[in-house]
């Protein structure tokens, strides 16, 4: 064979094997578009009864390939949402709970609908401020600040892990309540006989540590949604600073959000 030859023949294997590689990455492209698409539905009680349509129906509904949709559910079933049964199909075995993020609420107030939330402190103490809890709280760095740590469970499963730091002027009535069936936003508006009127939230994904993922009976390194808040009262001052460890694979974050020009 002579060495053009060689070459074309050498160019022509690596079209084919390109093009192999494109059809790859666009059936799995589709596969995760199709998994977006089936977890809104599992999520909104969209498949009766729990139990997804045949791959054959699925394929046919959504345009798709079978082969697609396999890969689909496989993502579904990675994610612990979805698992195959034999003789039944396809069946939701988890739900996700809706947590709102434009209406400041506590968790009890917010899932209502789904349960009841549950509070196990495990910690709740003075402690001085670190100078970034004592910056946003807006008191002088290393006053005591009341530290408090809670495993908060929904319908007896583990939901999220909080830390929460407040004011020891509000905090020390906190004491003698009854954290353990009541949100803390509650009691802050009691204490203080003001409403609350605003928080600064960050939300986004961290792995999980050792402690955390134990107490959360979670996977060790396992993605947690980690949402940040600031609530202050009405009157503007900072009363709450809050670090939420959510369980991903049990919680959705929602919002309602309208465009300002």
């Amino acid at each position: 064979m002579s060495t053009d030859r060689i070459r074309d023949h050498a160019g022509q294997g690596a079209t084919t094997v390109a093009a192999h590689r494109a059809r790859r990455r666009l059936r799995a492209d589709q596969a995760r578009q199709l998994a977006d698409l089936l977890r809104h539905q599992i999520l909104t009680g969209g498949f009766t009864a729990g139990t997804l349509p045949h791959e054959t129906t699925l394929a046919t509904d959504y345009g798709a390939s079978r082969n697609t949709v396999r890969q689909a559910l496989d993502l579904l079933r990675a994610e612990g949402l979805v698992e195959r049964q034999p003789g039944v199909g396809t069946v939701v075995v988890a739900q996700k709970y809706p947590h709102g993020l434009d209406r400041l609420m506590g968790l009890a107030e917010t899932l209502r609908e789904h349960g009841t939330v549950t509070n196990e402190v495990r910690t709740m103490a003075p402690v001085p401020a670190p100078a970034p809890v004592a910056d946003r709280l807006r008191v002088p760095a290393g006053t005591d600040v009341l530290y408090i740590e809670r495993l908060r469970r929904l319908n007896g499963l583990p939901l999220s892990l909080d830390l929460t730091y407040i004011p020891l002027d509000i905090g020390t009535a906190l004491l003698d309540c009854d954290l353990e069936n009541t949100d803390v936003f509650r009691l802050l508006e009691s204490i203080t006989g003001l409403p609350l009127g605003h928080a600064e939230i960050t939300l986004e994904a961290v792995n999980a540590d050792a402690n955390s993922a134990a107490v959360l009976e979670a996977p060790r390194g396992a993605a947690v949604l980690m949402l940040e808040r600031l609530t202050h009262l009405a009157d503007g001052r900072p009363v709450d600073l809050e670090f939420i460890r959510f369980r991903g694979d049990r919680i959705t974050m929602s919002g309602l959000l309208h465009r300002s020009l």
